[in-house]
């Protein structure tokens, strides 16, 4: 593209977002960053989100206060629920674990949605997984899908012409591995990024956790070593 296209990139603060940042400006966008305070149980990954957006110079980065912690049900939202550790079974078979975030991404793409109407911008991009993850239903293709045609049915700019949105999901079919291995040949620095559902209080991986152990297996599978243990 001769002149860079704006995007919107949703951005945690993870490994999975920040590679999804990365790949979008790789593809020649002017990136524009989501991260959302949306009553998780720590602060560490909205820092780990600002790192990152300032790595890579988004354009804006956007922290937007949305809270999911009023609802519960989720022991990402709510202390009282103990977030599950060491855990033998990972993935869509093993069933939703109690870390998922009721319609979370649903949320999150809304409000992404509206941001990228105002700013004319016509790309979205999430870090949805659906080969090495925790069984997410909003982590799915046909979810993605659905929301792309609703997006597209309830905006001004589409009703008027302007454009068409499309929701990017460039590591939706990786391993944690293949994740990995393209975040490093763009240069990312994963020791900027936080994937643990559960640090301490000093903001340390706890290393149990369904995201930890996911993240410990595509790095020792990508044959690299995972800077948080350095």
């Amino acid at each position: 593209m001769s002149q860079k296209n704006k995007a919107v990139v949703l951005l945690s603060g993870g490994l999975d977002s920040a590679t999804t940042l990365a790949i979008a400006g790789e593809a020649g966008f002017a990136c524009c960053a989501m991260t959302f305070r949306y009553g998780q149980r720590h602060e560490v990954e909205i820092d780990a989100a600002r790192r990152v957006a300032a790595a890579f110079d988004v354009l804006e980065h956007r922290i937007v206060d949305i809270d999911l912690g009023q609802f519960g049900g989720s022991a990402l939202t709510d202390t009282a629920i103990e977030v599950p550790k060491d855990r033998d079974e990972i993935g869509a078979g093993a069933g939703i674990p109690i870390t998922y975030v009721p319609a979370r991404n649903l949320i999150f793409l809304s409000c992404a949605t509206a941001w990228a109407e105002v700013l004319g911008a016509f790309d979205i991009f999430i870090g949805v997984n659906t080969t090495d993850y925790s069984g997410y239903p909003d982590c799915r293709g046909e979810f993605i899908e659905s929301f792309q045609q609703t997006a597209n049915l309830a905006t001004a700019a589409t009703t008027e012409g302007k454009g068409k949105f499309t929701i990017h999901t460039p590591i939706i079919e990786m391993t944690k591995a293949q994740i990995i291995q393209k975040g490093t040949q763009l240069g990312l620095d994963y020791s900027l990024t936080h994937s643990c559902y559960d640090p301490d209080e000093k903001g340390r991986p706890c290393g149990r956790c369904d995201s930890c152990k996911l993240r410990l297996k595509g790095f020792a599978e990508a044959n690299l070593s995972d800077p948080w243990n350095n």
